[in-house]
Order: C-alpha cells, then structure tokens, then sequence
C-alpha cells in the first residue's frame, strides 16, 4: 500500500479559517504551489461572474447567518446576483416539492422552469445498462437531457432537486448555467445524508468497514 498524501482532511485545528499562522507539517496552505494558487485566484479578476459570485455568497453567508434557511439563501442568492429566470433540475419522486418550490420562487418574482429526471421517456437498454437495472423501471433519468433542456431556456441559475448519486454528476457537467443543490438525495435517510456521518461510530458502524456489500 503506498503512503497515505495528508490534506485537509486529516488536519483537525483548520487555522486557515481562524489566521493564527499556526499549521501542521502537511498543510496545504504552507506547501501550496504558488502557481495552482495564482491561477485561482485570478479566475476572481475584476468583472468576472467568479468574482461576482464570490462577493455575492460572502454577503449572503454574512447577512443570513443562522437566520435564513437554504431556500431564503437561494433566493437572496438570486435576487443579488440578477438571475430572472430559475431552472429546477428534480427527481420525479420530488416533483411535488420541485412545484412547492417552484410556487415560492414565483411568489418572489422569478420566472422558473422545470425539467424532471425521466423526461423523454429514453429506454435504459439503450445507453448500455445492466439489464437487472429494469427492475426499478425501463426509462433512464436523464440528467444530460435536463442539463440540454435548460440550456435552450437559457436559465440564469439552476437548482438540483434530488438527483441520483452520478446522474448529478451528469447535470453539472452539461449544465451552463451556474448551479446550486437544495436536496441530495438519500432515499433512506429522508434526503439528509449528513446523518449517516453523525452516527457513523454507532448506528452506521458498518460504515468504516469495507464490505461485499458495497462492491
């Protein structure tokens, strides 16, 4: 087994966010190469949507702390940033919250407009998946069909509403729109997968065990 690289992950002080100067040996911030960090921060250059978005999320982040709930967020979010027009990015078994939020973003003056994962009706069999994949329905999500579709509408910003693990992926890939997630979905867990980290020394043990089951 090759040695384990330490990054962020394995620090437990984070003093990058608190500015105290104090770093263990392996911090990212002490053995950065200079030039990965110049070329970042040149993205946030003067007029840049990045810089926009940078400044905008940092009021956003300062002005709602611990008082706006992650919609609020968004629509503040939105509203600073001059988007007019929201695409919803959702699930199928989602769409009744896609059109509660879809109510709410109008109520605040936004023009919005949907996709959902199984529109097109496409066939799984026909992009190559395991044929036991059809037990759960023959129609593939189609997130690169969403991403598309929302394209031509020309959406400003787009929401994902509990798409699958990877077809995610797929949405943020092809969308070119700029995009936010308002639930990862985790059928178990009522759409809150953070509780699986909570109770991964108890009730989700099985968690830190590599296991067949999860090959």
């Amino acid at each position: 087994m090759s040695e384990k690289k330490l990054s962020c992950i394995d620090c437990a002080v984070s003093n990058c966010n608190h500015m105290d100067k104090t770093y263990p040996e392996f911090c990212l911030t002490t053995h950065m190469d200079e030039k990965v960090l110049a070329d970042a921060m040149a993205c946030y250059a003067e007029g840049t949507e990045d810089r926009k978005i940078a400044q905008v999320s940092a009021t956003v982040e300062h002005d709602g702390y611990m008082q706006w709930c992650r919609v609020e967020e968004i629509i503040v979010f939105a509203r600073r940033m001059g988007y007019k027009k929201l695409g919803i990015a959702t699930c199928v078994g989602l769409l009744f919250d896609a059109r509660t939020l879809a109510k709410i973003l109008r109520n605040h003056g936004f023009e919005v407009y949907g996709v959902a994962c199984k529109c097109g009706t496409q066939k799984k069999d026909d992009v190559g998946c395991d044929p036991s994949c059809n037990e759960l329905g023959v129609n593939i999500c189609n997130p690169v069909l969403q991403a598309k579709l929302l394209n031509e509408e020309k959406t400003d910003f787009n929401i994902v509403m509990g798409l699958c693990v990877g077809h995610d992926s797929l949405f943020y890939k092809h969308s070119e729109a700029p995009i936010t997630t308002l639930v990862a979905k985790d059928r178990v867990l009522g759409h809150n997968p953070v509780a699986a980290l909570h109770q991964a020394e108890f009730y989700y043990k099985r968690l830190m065990e590599d296991s067949e089951e999860l090959k």
